[in-house]
């Protein structure tokens, strides 16, 4: 997964960003155009995204609303549109922060080594009975550790980190397998179901991975 997705179409601040958090020992990824960076979330995801407004094709507050609708990766943008309404308007649409160009590097990176920090630092994830632990790449069901394959922890860790979120079945497919695998999306709805089997109390009647008809699946 990319670790932070930089949508920007000035070469030169494109190219000054990733030197820096490149430094910083972040995998960066970066595209020009809306389309390009809608694609590229779609297809490897993203932990973070720094995101211009002013964009060719759609702009970054279209952006912003589409990979809000997949995801809770947080976004933050960058901009130099500095009116009142375009500060709200990507607050509203989702955006975690709006920062005005110029902006201070040290700044700038600072926010962002808080948000990993606060977001994926943690060892653990607790959910009930269910502990995730990102370090053993493990999953104890009330402190009895679980035998899951190496894609069902993935796939259970996607939907632990997006809990209470929907997230549609090709978002899932192309996180955990990548657009690009020959397996078949069938290969979700197997893995979805050896995973009730084991964290469900009734694997029949899921309450902890839901099905959303038409949609994909959502962790409750």
């Amino acid at each position: 997964m990319i670790d932070i997705l930089i949508v920007e179409d000035n070469k030169e601040i494109s190219n000054l960003l990733t030197d820096f958090l490149r430094a910083e020992n972040y995998i960066v990824s970066t595209a020009d155009t809306g389309e390009k960076a809608f694609a590229l979330f779609e297809k490897y995801g993203a932990r973070l995204v720094l995101l211009d407004i002013m964009l060719p094709g759609i702009d970054g507050f279209a952006v912003c609303e589409k990979i809000r609708k997949l995801s809770d990766t947080p976004i933050i943008i960058l901009s130099a549109k500095t009116e009142k309404n375009d500060k709200l308007n990507g607050l509203v649409l989702g955006a975690d922060d709006y920062i005005e160009k110029p902006f201070d590097i040290d700044i700038l990176l600072a926010k962002i080594a808080g948000i990993f920090k606060r977001k994926f630092s943690l060892d653990e994830i607790v959910c009930g009975e269910l502990t995730l632990n990102r370090v053993e790449n493990a999953v104890y069901r009330n402190g009895i550790k679980l035998d899951l394959t190496a894609k069902e922890f993935e796939l259970l860790l996607l939907l632990a980190e997006n809990r209470g979120k929907t997230l549609s079945k090709e978002y899932i497919f192309n996180r955990i397998w990548g657009s690009d695998s020959e397996s078949e999306l069938q290969t979700l709805t197997v893995h979805v179901n050896r995973l009730r089997e084991k964290i469900e109390d009734n694997p029949k009647k899921p309450e902890k991975i839901q099905t959303v008809w038409g949609t994909g699946y959502k962790f409750i």
